[in-house]
């Protein structure tokens, strides 16, 4: 496995500096001889705006990890990651880019200001549930952020424009051309009168993009669950026709000339 590293620097009246170690598996031939290539990107991350520092680890832009400054800890995305995030034995080499990223804003960042072009990305926001739509049974509301540089973001709920608590924190992850995603997640039981909004302000620019959520396309959930008992029922009597056709086609005798 190879690795690359890059730095990136965004100038203006904020700094942002993003270090990737990028690691690069060799092709290797698939069982139907396919080559196939697959990335690791951990990335570390410090600016002046919010959050100050962070770390993001995925797998083909699937985030794996972040990590947790204020309990020194790696956070699993998904529950299944656990067990990876607490055998984690390089703690030390963690906080040693988070120090080499934090001088590079305070000791090179303001020599080389105005003399490199300056990145941004205008975040956009959209939000979709976790699950299938059933009005009354529990589901989590995931409003999902991209185009997003530098990751300076805070991410809010509304319910009827009324600020809603409880949403999970923001997940962070870069994605290839070290550009940045943010997922946040609000658990919910959705109602047919539903109106949600999630409100994604980019710190640098004072910008905002909102997203909206209304309930589309819902069924109630018993009568989800008949539709779905029928289909199955009505694809079984299908191939119970179908293989008596057949049966009764194969044992048709051949007529001769």
């Amino acid at each position: 496995m190879g690795t690359r590293a890059a730095v990136l620097l965004s100038v203006e009246e904020n700094e942002a500096w993003t270090w990737s170690c990028e690691g690069l598996q060799a092709p290797t031939p698939g069982w139907r001889d396919e080559l196939q290539n697959h990335t690791f990107l951990h990335t570390m991350y410090c600016q002046k705006g919010s959050p100050n520092v962070g770390l993001s680890e995925t797998y083909d832009e699937d985030q794996l990890f972040s990590f947790d400054f204020s309990q020194n800890i790696r956070v699993p995305r998904l529950p299944e990651f656990a067990d990876w995030a607490h055998k984690s034995r390089d703690t030390y080499s963690i906080f040693f880019d988070k120090a080499f990223c934090r001088a590079i804003i305070e000791e090179i960042g303001p020599e080389l200001e105005g003399q490199i072009p300056v990145s941004r990305g205008l975040p956009i926001a959209e939000v979709f549930t976790l699950k299938p739509l059933e009005f009354g049974k529990p589901n989590t509301l995931v409003c999902f952020v991209s185009n997003l540089f530098p990751p300076t973001l805070t991410v809010s709920w509304q319910h009827h424009l009324a600020p809603v608590e409880g949403a999970r924190p923001t997940f962070v992850s870069a994605v290839d051309g070290l550009t940045f995603q943010a997922f946040s997640y609000l658990n919910f039981t959705p109602a047919p009168s539903d109106l949600f909004s999630c409100i994604v302000t980019h710190e640098i620019d004072s910008y905002t993009a909102i997203a909206f959520w209304v309930p589309q396309n819902a069924l109630p959930s018993d009568l989800l669950e008949n539709v779905l008992c029928s289909v199955a029922f009505g694809l079984g009597v299908l191939g119970i026709i179908v293989g008596l056709v057949l049966i009764i086609y194969f044992r048709k005798p051949c007529s001769g000339d």
